[in-house]
Formats: C-alpha cells, sequence, structure tokens
C-alpha cells in the first residue's frame, strides 16, 4: 500500500469524528486512523512502528 496523503480541502474542526481502530492489510495488523465524515481522509502505519501509550510514560 502506498501512502496516498494530499490535503482535503476543508479545515478540520470540532465537528469532525476522527476515529482509530486496529486493522489487518494485506495480512499485517495496522493502526489507521480516519476522519469518517470525509471521504478516503485515513492514514494507516503498521503496529509495528507504532508506539503503546503506556509504555510512553
Amino acid at each position: 500500500m502506498a501512502p496516498n496523503a494530499k490535503p482535503v480541502g476543508r479545515p478540520i474542526d470540532a465537528s469532525s469524528d476522527v476515529v482509530a481502530a486496529i486493522d489487518e492489510i494485506d495480512g499485517r495488523s495496522h493502526l489507521v486512523i480516519a476522519d469518517i465524515g470525509c471521504d478516503n481522509a485515513w492514514i494507516a502505519m503498521s503496529t509495528s512502528q507504532t508506539s503503546v501509550l503506556d509504555d510512553e510514560r
């Protein structure tokens, strides 16, 4: 999966619905962050490249 980052043409405001989830992409676990109120506004990162919040405290 190639990164596809581009401006979505609208500012993010308090009414945005941004969610995060762990999902499987191409057979590997990924953290996916998405603005569900805007088409194609999401980013995914392999969970092997993420940090556990408790480990960062």
